[in-house]
């Protein structure tokens, strides 16, 4: 989407796309060319054998490609400590990416859940969130509650090695992750290019990626 480029753009970045590739000194050439990474989300799934899983329910799935692609430049970004900014289905790609594994319906997977596929547009808030006192993202956003708007049917289910929590809904679903040990390995679940123009609190994130990106 558009809107991944547009934030970095509005907020004083310069977006670059990055071609797929499953080669891995092209991927590492790929990463000698930027600051920091943006995982954006993702309509399809990451297959579940991926993590240990056989496919429980009938979602499309990502291809081989891609998913392959946005692994490996998870864990070679993370490796070089470049910041690293997941987005939805990109948190999950860095949970996965440390050996962490997916709830993979929310529905059908979690007793009590709240309706995590608004049927409202995406610019509008659908759930608060809490935010992980003395974490990373308390730091960036600056408060203990914070609305988000929701478009996702998967969610974390194990950690990854390293990963911590820093944000659940109120219905216990992981809404946020990061590395403690990285100088910024961070996702959210829900989406805040769609939010940050009228939201300091997501402008906030886009905003700390970017200036820790500017210091590599």
């Amino acid at each position: 989407r558009a809107r991944y480029v547009s934030a970095i753009q509005d907020l004083g970045g310069t977006p670059l796309i990055l071609p797929m590739t499953q080669d891995t000194k092209v991927i590492k050439g790929l990463l000698d060319l930027v600051d920091g990474l943006l995982l954006t989300g993702s309509g399809p799934d990451l297959d579940p054998a991926l993590y240990g899983e056989s496919k429980r329910f009938k979602f499309k799935i990502m291809s081989p490609e891609r998913a392959g692609f946005e692994l490996k430049l998870a864990q070679m970004a993370v490796d070089r400590d470049l910041p690293v900014f997941g987005v939805c289905g990109g948190m999950q790609v860095l949970n996965v990416a440390f050996g962490g594994t997916l709830v993979q319906d929310i529905a059908s997977e979690v007793k009590g859940a709240l309706a995590h596929q608004q049927k409202t547009a995406a610019v509008e808030p659908s759930h608060e969130i809490r935010v992980t006192h003395g974490s990373q993202l308390s730091k960036i956003v600056r408060e203990p509650v914070v609305w988000v708007n929701s478009s996702h049917h998967q969610a974390i289910k194990s950690l990854g090695q390293g990963l911590v929590v820093n944000a659940t809904a109120p219905d216990g679903v992981i809404e946020g992750l990061e590395h403690p040990e990285c100088g910024f390995a961070l996702g959210v679940q829900w989406h805040p290019e769609f939010l940050y123009r009228q939201d300091e609190h997501h402008r906030r994130l886009f905003e700390a990626f970017l200036k820790k990106a500017a210091q590599v």
